[in-house]
């Protein structure tokens, strides 16, 4: 196969494809790009129609084998930057102030997920490198006819990397995030071993303090969540949102949905006391990886978001032989429970060539501060030298 064999599609909902012909491409491995979550952000409104995520997927086509699926992207315009985690406001403020319009733009990504995985699934078998290529080419010219400012594509994964750092006309972005790694755990208390004792001694005391407070905890996959486990985690996830004065993303039905459509990629993690439910926390489970997504209470208690968010998660990974645990955007209080700095990517393509120079010298001069950061996070992992 050669690339001018191929034809781009640019579809405007998810389900304008046969779900198994988007899932056969994207695999099962990482719930976020499922046919099911992306057809259930559309379906319940939360993205689509005032969200500011207009879907324009692409679908890659070989017409020389009776139009063969051989790729698919999630892509986006976008009227703002809201629910993306790669913060480019100041981006969008210098446009502004020169009189220029930064939005629209078009991003690949998930909506209102920071984490990392595929972005150009390409049929197994195929020619990666030259179908990678041919999608990149295809969605600068895609922006170009839309108008738009640029194109970003957020959180690849580390094979997609390497084609992105080829092209000539991307610039990439360094950040970083905090993930939990097993290291052939059996037990919770394997991992502690592995901490100085110091270290150990705290994690122990936080624990200690919300099992004292009378607070047990269940784990519940989507297929057995109850309506009314659900409506309780939905008060706690936008109380979270309103106590800083906003609202969630996520509507109710989207959640809805998810859980009736991946019910085994759902998790909720209960926080009961007394016999009533006062915190909740919701994951997404892959095949090898948990990933912890949204988080929220109505009774606060010393350590129970520690508990809730990462210490069951934690026990759920080595439990269930879980090698990875992605704890979402940010957090630096997560080194000190163990969770790792790692570096995470995004790649620009810029129309404007003044701002295209100025964007790609900031982000050069951003990436040794990012880099810094990294190793000096790591300092302050809780782990004995020789773990």
């Amino acid at each position: 196969m050669m690339p001018n064999n191929l034809i781009a599609e640019l579809i405007t909902h998810i389900n304008l494809i046969p779900a198994d012909e988007w899932n056969t491409l994207v695999g099962r491995d990482y719930p976020f790009l499922h046919h099911e979550f992306l057809w259930s952000m559309e379906e319940s409104g939360t993205v689509g129609g005032h969200s500011g995520w207009e879907p324009c997927h692409m679908l890659v086509r070989d017409r020389s084998r009776d139009n063969l699926l051989v790729a698919v992207v999630p892509n986006y315009l976008k009227d703002n930057s809201y629910g993306e985690f790669v913060f480019d406001w100041s981006w969008a403020n210098a446009y502004h102030q020169n009189g220029l319009n930064y939005y629209p733009k078009l991003i690949t990504a998930i909506p209102f997920t920071p984490c990392m995985g595929p972005r150009i699934c390409v049929r197994s078998g195929e020619d990666t490198a030259a179908i990678t290529r041919f999608c990149i080419d295809h969605l600068i010219v895609f922006a170009q006819q839309q108008n738009c400012s640029s194109w970003h594509i957020l959180f690849p994964q580390t094979e997609l990397v390497t084609e992105l750092k080829k092209h000539p006309m991307l610039h990439q972005r360094w950040g970083y995030q905090y993930h939990w790694y097993n290291r052939d755990y059996q037990t919770f208390d394997d991992y502690l071993g592995a901490m100085k004792a110091r270290k150990r001694n705290n994690v122990r005391k936080e624990r200690r303090r919300v099992s004292d407070a009378g607070i047990t905890f269940r784990h519940v996959h989507g297929r057995d969540i109850t309506p009314t486990e659900l409506t309780d985690f939905y008060t706690f996830y936008h109380a979270t949102y309103m106590k800083r004065g906003m609202r969630g993303y996520l509507n109710k039905h989207c959640f809805e949905l998810l859980i009736e459509r991946l019910p085994d990629n759902t998790l909720f993690i209960l926080a009961e006391k007394d016999g009533r439910r006062i915190a909740a926390s919701m994951f997404f489970v892959g095949s090898d990886t948990i990933y912890g997504r949204y988080w929220g209470c109505l009774e606060e208690y010393k350590n129970l978001h520690f508990e809730t968010s990462y210490y069951q998660g934690i026990e759920y990974c080595i439990a269930n032989g879980l090698a990875h645990f992605d704890a979402g955007a940010q957090g630096e209080h997560k080194i000190q429970r163990g969770f790792e700095p790692i570096p995470t990517h995004s790649f620009h393509w810029i129309a404007h060539p003044a701002f295209e120079a100025a964007i790609a010298e900031a982000l050069a001069d951003e990436k040794p501060y990012i880099l810094e950061h990294i190793e000096a996070a790591a300092m302050y992992l809780p782990f004995k030298q020789n773990s």
